[in-house]
């Protein structure tokens, strides 16, 4: 919300600067979160009369006028500005006088200057060229009483600094000037001066009928009548200002005149054309089908959902968001019925955003509006358009039918004591109370408070004690540490912290990214083959429905968004929560009944396998890339990749992750179906693994350094296509000969033709073997015995046979 500093402080002046009492609301939780001057920076501009005005000999569009500006001379002006004219005043700025920055960000310094032959001693100003706002149309014209003379920033007070609040919800009460004002009487006991608010005397009968049918929309509705307006009357000057300084343009004087009353008094109201209204009005919900043209042009369908007034024919308004077009005023509008109500907040809740609008009226309703000073509010809003635009007022029509019933709440001294951790003592609880104007009854040790009409968030005893301390100030807070008992926890050293990994995917060229635990439905169906997500009950927006049980989507989003900005090279992870249907899952202080929350780490690689470099040519990452990346977070554990379908991925470009038995992840080509579908210029590889598993680690044991050196000898074997490198591997690891230390493929040969040694589905694979023994020098014939058993093992489990034989 923003307001002028001097209208706050025609409510309530305590004796503090702009800051100090910028700083005291902000403690108090009427953050301030913006502070500046009314008008930009500016010197030498005087209120000045234009006295004479005649056409420039040469040029149609000036005019060369003499004005007043207090001196004893009149000075010479040549000005374009249409409306230069003999009698207004206009602002002048004087010869070197600097007029505010322009694009350039430099000051504009007056001088002498010559326009078509005819000399001119300074400038007329528009309320553009001062940076009071971006109307060009001619120049600003000031009130006939202007102190000719007098300094333009003291006679348009633009040292005036805007203050720009920063509210939580439940301080609907301070969206007005009065609603802050009494805040800061309360804090600082300055005296509170509340505008008097006289009752009108009707001076004609009419009244307008109106049936409120539904008391859970509307609470309380008032209204009147009046004849005989003038809506063409001008706004009046300090109207147009205090509007213009809270952000809102003027439009009339009647719609300003509603403006201004909801600025002022934080009351919403509506006014209506009386003779654009057919019958009675109604108040209800809105029917399925019903439409209405809005002020702001809009043509929107209506439900059960919304609230509406309605006269007997139409639609005329959406209950305490916006006016219907039908029923506007305008400038031949000569009969008017004012309209103030109570909403009830929840009925008014997220009607607006339905419809991708949001209205001043709106933003108050749902957080609550006093329902107690509606009558009074229609008596200020009716002195006012009598007073700009005249008229005859009617009778108040005031329903009251279902308003809240204030609570009450007990508050303990000692509960506030404990609670703020301070000494708080009864005389100051009462203190407080008085100050905020708190009607309460007094007992030993405690206050029974019933919250006032204007405050819908009080309704618990922690309410009330947040009161107390944000009246005696948060400088009395208790600013020592907490003491306690510090209890270290020492992770078991198998256990690797989480930033480790992050470190070391960060170091293999992954950048870390953050997303939303609940996703887009399509991905869990798609991705990861989820038919039945757990959804969620009040998303944040339509598409973010279900709760994710897979973190693959969240990367390729990330990686879209990437691409849609041209970087065509990207390495994603994320760890985090996935969340899968369990009915065996019990009700734990990290848990949900229900819900298994595993955390998960996964990673995504696209592009370039490098960045473009000299020495090698470019290529595109494949599963290999990604496969290499899981074995280093793995190590030194072992994983066996297996090759399986997953629904993300492509069925042979993908691979199953185990290790010690237990399944890890998945690793693979995403699936040229879904590659398409997220129009994606090539695969992304990507893999996904239980991060449980993954920071659980082997604790290192220390080896003596072998006395003996290590041989190696070479073996090459003729095997099916169909033999893998795990069951090579793992047929060496079984040959049961102890020296046999590890073996490694270095070479895999498969000729064009079949050949004498190769026949058709045949390779010729090469295994270097790394024998050695602890204790003793290895001899031939053991070396020998060692490779032997190798090959036979080969036989035996993978169908090998030995080049040559």
């Amino acid at each position: 919300m923003q307001f002028p500093e001097s209208w706050l402080r025609a409510f309530c002046n305590p004796p503090l600067n702009t800051q100090e009492l910028a700083d005291t609301l902000t403690l108090a939780g009427f953050e301030v979160e913006e502070m500046r001057p009314v008008a930009p920076a500016f010197t030498g501009i005087v209120v000045a009369e234009i006295v004479e005005a005649v056409q420039h000999p040469d040029a149609d569009r000036l005019r060369v006028c003499k004005v007043n500006a207090g001196g004893t001379e009149l000075l010479q002006i040549v000005c374009g500005a249409p409306n230069a004219r003999v009698g207004i005043k206009v602002p002048l700025a004087t010869v070197g006088a600097e007029l505010p920055p322009g694009e350039d960000g430099k000051p504009f310094k007056i001088k002498v200057g010559k326009l078509r032959g005819v000399e001119s001693f300074g400038m007329l100003c528009s309320a553009r060229e001062l940076g009071l706002s971006t109307d060009h149309g001619g120049l600003l014209e000031l009130a006939d009483d202007a102190a000719i003379g007098r300094d333009i920033r003291a006679q348009l007070n633009l040292d005036d600094q805007l203050l720009t609040l920063k509210l939580t919800p439940n301080l609907g009460h301070a969206l007005s000037v009065m609603g802050v004002a009494r805040e800061l009487s309360a804090l600082t006991g300055a005296t509170l001066n509340l505008p008097a608010i006289t009752p009108v005397a009707p001076q004609i009968d009419d009244k307008l009928k109106v049936h409120v049918r539904a008391t859970d929309l509307c609470g309380r509705f008032a209204g009147r009548v009046v004849r005989g307006v003038n809506a063409k009357a001008q706004t009046p000057a300090w109207m147009v200002a205090a509007l213009e300084r809270c952000g809102q343009r003027p439009v009339s004087a009647l719609v300003d005149i509603s403006n201004y009353v909801m600025f002022e008094l934080g009351r919403p109201s509506h006014m209506f054309d009386l003779d654009k209204i057919q019958g009675d009005l109604e108040v209800r919900w809105a029917r399925t089908g019903e439409t209405l043209k809005l002020l702001n042009g809009n043509t929107i369908e209506l439900d059960e959902k919304v609230g509406v007034i309605a006269d007997a024919v139409h639609v005329e308004s959406l209950a305490g968001i916006m006016g219907g077009d039908s029923t506007a005023v305008s400038d031949d509008t000569q009969n008017l019925y004012i309209e103030a109500a109570f909403w009830w907040p929840e009925s008014i809740q997220g009607r607006a955003r339905r419809y991708n609008f949001s209205t001043d009226a709106a933003h108050r309703f749902e957080r609550g509006v006093d329902a107690a000073s509606i009558a009074d509010h229609i008596e200020r809003l009716t002195a006012l358009v009598l007073e700009i635009c005249g008229g005859h007022a009617g009778p108040l029509d005031d329903q009251v039918l279902n308003v809240p019933v204030a609570k009450p709440v007990r508050l303990r001294v000692a509960r506030a004591a404990k609670v703020l951790g301070i000494d708080v003592t009864q005389a100051e609880c009462v203190q407080v109370m008085q100050r905020l104007g708190f009607p309460f009854v007094q007992e030993e040790g405690a206050l029974t408070v019933t919250p006032p009409s204007w405050r819908h968030d009080i309704q618990i005893e922690e309410d009330l004690i947040e009161e107390v301390i944000r009246v005696l100030g948060l400088h009395r807070l208790n600013d020592a540490p907490p003491l306690g008992p510090v209890r270290p926890v020492v992770r078991p050293e198998r256990m690797r912290p989480l930033s480790q990994l992050r470190r070391q995917l960060c170091d293999l060229g992954y950048q870390e990214t953050i997303n939303f635990s609940f996703v887009e439905e399509r991905w869990e169906r798609e991705l990861a083959g989820n038919a039945d997500p757990i959804r969620v009950l009040n998303p944040i927006a339509a598409p973010l429905a279900v709760m994710r049980s897979s973190l693959m989507g969240s990367l390729i989003e990330a990686l879209k968004h990437n691409l849609a900005r041209r970087q065509t090279r990207a390495r994603l992870f994320e760890t985090g929560r996935v969340f899968l249907r369990n009915p065996a899952q019990a009700d734990a202080e990290l848990e949900v009944a229900g819900v298994h929350q595993p955390r998960r780490v996964s990673g995504l690689l696209y592009g370039a396998a490098e960045r473009l470099q000299w020495s090698s040519k470019e290529r595109a990452v494949d599963f290999f890339d990604a496969k290499g990346d899981v074995e280093m977070l793995l190590a030194p554990k072992q994983a066996q990749f297996v090759a399986a379908e997953h629904p993300a991925l492509h069925p042979g470009r993908s691979a199953r992750i185990e290790c010690e038995g237990k399944v890890l992840g998945w690793v693979g080509e995403l699936h040229p179906r879904w590659r398409q579908a997220y129009e994606l210029p090539q695969a992304p590889v990507l893999f996904e693994l239980d991060l449980a598993a993954v920071l659980h680690q082997r604790v290192p044991h220390g080896l003596p350094v072998p006395r003996h050196p290590a041989s190696v000898r070479d073996v090459a074997v003729i095997v099916g296509e169909g033999a893998t490198h795990d069951a090579l591997m793992a047929a060496v690891n079984e040959c049961g000969d102890a020296i046999v230390r590890s073996a490694q493929l270095f070479d895999v040969f498969k000729p064009s033709q079949p050949t004498a040694d190769l026949k058709a589905g045949e390779r010729s694979l090469a295994l270097r073997l790394e024998l050695q023994d602890e204790a003793t020098t290895l001899t031939d014939e053991r070396m020998e015995a060692a490779v032997q058993a190798v090959i036979r093992a080969l036989q035996t489990q993978v169908g090998a046979r030995l080049r040559g034989q």
